[in-house]
């Protein structure tokens, strides 16, 4: 059987978000308390961090029944706190959680667009998914972890990538 739109993207997505979320409670459980914190000067903070992971993760899958997705994906900037963390990546694990193969197969040959001011950038809404949501995914669930690592905050690998699906 091929590999579906959803096993390519939902779950895979649902890992990282449970990693981005130990994360979170590592940071905390450290001690640490610059939640505005950036990995260089030039880049956006923790709170742009978490709304992009949501934003690229059920907000991509909002974006694709829309058919287009802007920036934040339908995520409005989080608390800068814990919490506010927390809360936003649990919806969005909710979101994704709750949505099935046969709804994620209706979705191949559609159009999404990345909408941006005056820019539009046209996909086919599985291209959308597979090659700009997934990667922005991420790239801003490297970021987030990279914050608190470049902090000190002990973490290693296994805390990104949270729990492998293997076969048991």
């Amino acid at each position: 059987m091929p590999l579906s739109l959803h096993a390519a993207f939902v779950p895979s997505c649902r890992q990282v978000l449970a990693g981005c979320l130990g994360v979170l409670t590592k940071a905390q459980a450290a001690g640490f308390t610059d939640l505005e914190a950036r990995l260089a000067p030039d880049m956006f903070p923790l709170a742009f961090q978490v709304q992009s992971v949501a934003g690229h993760s059920a907000g991509a899958i909002a974006a694709v029944r829309a058919g287009q997705f802007s920036p934040g994906g339908g995520f409005a900037m989080p608390e800068a706190s814990y919490a506010g963390f927390a809360a936003m990546l649990n919806e969005a694990d909710a979101a994704l959680a709750s949505v099935t193969e046969a709804e994620m197969e209706a979705f191949i040959g559609g159009d999404t667009a990345f909408v941006f001011g005056e820019r539009r950038m046209p996909f086919k809404s599985e291209d959308f998914l597979l090659s700009f949501a997934q990667p922005n995914f991420y790239f801003h669930a490297s970021i987030l972890y990279g914050i608190f690592r470049s902090q000190g905050v002990a973490l290693g690998k296994k805390d990104y990538l949270g729990r492998p699906r293997m076969a048991v």
